[in-house]
This record gives structure tokens, sequence and C-alpha cells, in this order.
């Protein structure tokens, strides 16, 4: 199994949501979205936030979001 899960990663993004507040991510498609375009920023040459050799983009994008040093906004932007 990867690690983290999509449940994981739902979890910290909605972690300061509220009771009654809508969630930030409500589904897996939204945390691909988030990662897919993260990853791409990181392509394009943004700064990484976490410094790991040898790791692909996308792995490094999930990574970012499971560590907190990159948070999804409502619409399930990357920022």
């Amino acid at each position: 199994m990867l690690r983290p899960t999509y449940m994981e990663l739902m979890d910290k993004a909605n972690k300061d949501v509220k009771e009654g507040e809508e969630p930030v991510v409500k589904s897996r498609y939204s945390i691909v979205l988030a990662a897919a375009k993260r990853a791409r920023q990181i392509i394009a040459g943004e700064q990484e936030r976490i410094v790991t050799p040898d790791i692909k983009p996308l792995s490094l994008a999930v990574e970012e979001l499971d560590s907190g040093k990159v948070t999804i906004e409502n619409g399930g932007n990357g920022n």
C-alpha cells in the first residue's frame, strides 16, 4: 500500500474545518488535481519545499501535501 493514502491526505487537508463548514477536499479527485498541479509547478522550476534528492516531481508534490508544506484551498488549488 502506498503512503500516504488518499484518506490521510483528505483528513490533513480538512483538519481545520469546523463543524458545519464546507470541507476543503471532498473527494480523491481533488487530491489528485492538487498533487498534479504542484508537480507541474515543480517541473516548471518553482522552489521545492522539501529537499529530497532523486525523487520524481509527483512524489515530491505528494510528500509536500502530506507534510503540510503545501496546502489545498477551496477548489483544489495547491499553494
